[in-house]
């Protein structure tokens, strides 16, 4: 059986050596998020903050730090939860190997949330000051939850059925928040939670909002979990738990989880927005200020012996990583059963997730055609940017099965190396313009506002990938110090962005990137690289894959920073003859990088000094 609480969570975590007990205290205003991002990178232990500074809540981080962990969190219902994936995809499974699938009816009978009349988070109530403030990065505007389960109903069909638990962002103090009265709360587009407060505006009734901290592992998990329409949340919490959620009916008021360790409940003003932010984020660049809804706090509830769990999140990989992997493990299967022909897909984490796509997808279309290319892929690639978050993804690069079967979609370098020795940028580039990217994502021209490219590869190779640069190679004036960051890709240091002029909104191309193309042409010895990425640090760039897809992947906006050698139009189908070039300099409208606080590092530094109580850990 699954935990029934978080307390019991981190005592099984520590019988098992598993779990770092810091005694001295600890300051969660940067320093305890530098001490989280320090021992996640360093594959430790999960950690538990005894003494948390202006607090009498104590903290718990990296519970999900390592794959190992995460899985060992989940043992009891891993293979019943995959069980239930299995019959999803083929419910004639059950019948030809029903031993199997002996654990299915008592997991089905988890998925249904008990109603009780008490339950432990009634045990006290606080006021947000008095909750762990949190703050990660020096420029954050303020305490943020990181874990959040951010519980809301449908106006047009109250109840559990059409609930959604999601993770979204909260902020408890600074900017203009009335401290203790209102919090911010921050949700992308495509999500739950702004469905249902659509549904509240729509009827004109009050938009009641419950923020969960903490309670068993399987709620943080669920919150963040990408489920079939019809299935809740807290559904599958219980699935993945082993337990019955437990919901607490309160008359006149949305339920509360039992054995969370925290309730922040309210209601959100349908009529009032405040600037939330800034907040480091998974991009690796601070989410700037912008006006969201905010939550009018009527009650803070909290359980005997609660314990605050956080996380960090910023440029990848962070704790949030094994998230992504174990939601792959679990929901994987099902995607051909979603998307007709769609084998894979892999949001990669290095480059921020929404960003860059890669997908594998069947190539049936006219099999008897001489010269095979993408068409179906074409029809997949538009269903997979018609489903939920996938739709903010803004470089898709998608690939056939048909030419390479044993192609792992994990393996960036090898999926990399197959598109590029088979893509024509004449023919297989396809952008969509002025449409919507993910809400974090500066490199557009707006809030949620940018475009899309999907690359689609299909046939066999078409040329050979350089692995090394010829010496002779010679560049236009401002462009220099090339370096090759995996084969077929080349990486250029470029002068400081400086746009040309336009009207209107759209974010100017670079005439000095347009130069690049131009004087190089297509007889040079450059176009042997299918792939060159204009960057503001080559060296930077090409010292590693994840420095090649985060500046490539975060720093470009389709639209205007795909270029190309020997650039055309026809039919209004861009496309180029020799390389494709993308401008991944950083730009006036990008949000800044995250950087760390010095003296904050250095303090961190003396816990894992010798006699400190993170030596040999970090």
């Amino acid at each position: 059986m699954g935990y029934t609480n978080l307390r019991e969570c981190v005592a099984d975590l520590q019988r098992a050596g598993q779990l770092l007990r810091l005694e001295q205290e600890v300051d969660p205003h940067l320093e305890a998020a530098e001490i989280q991002r320090r021992v996640y990178q360093a594959g430790g232990p999960a950690l538990y903050y005894a003494r948390v500074k202006g607090c009498k809540f104590p903290m718990v981080s990296n519970l999900f730090g390592t794959m190992e962990r995460t899985r060992f969190l989940f043992r009891d219902m891993l293979a019943a939860v995959q069980h239930l994936v299995e019959l999803k995809v083929d419910p004639s499974a059950f019948w030809k190997r029903p031993l199997r699938y002996r654990d299915v009816p008592r997991t089905l009978w988890y998925l249904r949330p008990k109603r009780v009349a008490r339950g432990p988070i009634l045990a006290g109530q606080t006021t947000i000051r008095q909750l762990p403030q949190l703050q990660c990065w020096p420029r954050d505007g303020g305490a943020f939850v990181t874990l959040p389960e951010v519980y809301t109903e449908d106006a047009d069909h109250p109840g559990v059925t059409h609930s959604n638990l999601g993770m979204y962002r909260v902020q408890l103090s600074g900017g203009d928040y009335r401290p203790d009265i209102e919090v911010g709360l921050h949700y992308q587009i495509q999500r739950g939670i702004g469905v249902h407060h659509a549904a509240a505006l729509r009827r004109g009734v009050p938009f009641r909002v419950n923020i969960f901290v903490g309670g068993p592992p399987a709620l943080m998990l669920a919150a963040v979990m990408p489920l079939p329409e019809g299935m809740p949340e807290l559904a599958f919490a219980g699935a993945l738990g082993g337990r019955r959620v437990r919901l607490v009916e309160l008359p006149g008021r949305l339920p509360l989880i039992a054995e969370a360790d925290f309730c922040i409940s309210g209601t959100v003003d349908p009529t009032r927005q405040l600037p939330e932010g800034p907040f480091g984020d998974h991009l690796g660049y601070y989410s700037l200020a912008h006006p969201f809804p905010v939550l009018n706090v009527e009650q803070v509830y909290h359980r005997e012996g609660a314990i605050w769990p956080f996380t960090v999140v910023g440029r990848p990989p962070q704790e949030d990583t094994c998230f992504s992997k174990i939601i792959h493990e679990l929901t994987g299967p099902l995607i051909p059963t979603v998307i007709p022909g769609l084998h894979a897909v892999h949001a990669v984490d290095a480059a921020g997730v929404h960003p860059l796509l890669l997908a594998i997808g069947s190539e049936r279309y006219v099999p008897y055609a001489q010269e095979r290319r993408p068409q179906e892929l074409l029809t997949i690639a538009n269903a997979i940017l018609g489903q939920g978050q996938l739709s903010l993804a803004k470089y898709l690069l998608i690939v056939a099965r048909e030419d390479n079967p044993d192609l792992d979609i994990h393996d960036i370098p090898a999926f990399f190396r197959h598109l590029l020795e088979r893509v024509d940028w004449g023919t297989d580039l396809h952008f969509q313009t002025r449409t919507t990217i993910d809400t974090l994502d500066y490199s557009g021209t707006g809030l949620n506002e940018g475009s899309k490219l999907v690359i689609s590869a299909a046939g066999p190779k078409r040329r050979e990938l350089p692995k090394e640069l010829n010496a002779s190679l010679s560049l236009p004036a401002g462009f220099g110090q090339p370096r090759v960051c995996m084969p077929g890709v080349l990486a250029v240091q470029g002068p400081r962005y400086a746009p040309g002029k336009v009207d209107g909104p759209e974010q100017a191309s670079d005439p000095e990137v347009e130069r690049f193309c131009r004087e190089l042409g297509t007889g040079h010895a450059i176009n042997a690289f299918p792939l060159v990425v204009i960057v503001d640090d080559s060296a930077f760039v090409a010292q590693s894959l994840h420095n090649l897809l985060w500046v490539t992947f975060t720093r470009s906006n389709p639209a205007p920073d795909v270029h190309g050698v020997g650039a055309f139009i026809s039919q209004k189908h861009w496309g180029c003859q020799g390389s494709m070039v993308i401008d991944a300099r950083i730009k006036p409208q990008h949000a800044p990088p995250l950087e760390t606080d010095s003296e904050i590092a250095r303090r961190v530094d003396q816990l894992g000094a010798p006699g400190g109580p993170l030596h040999g850990i970090i």
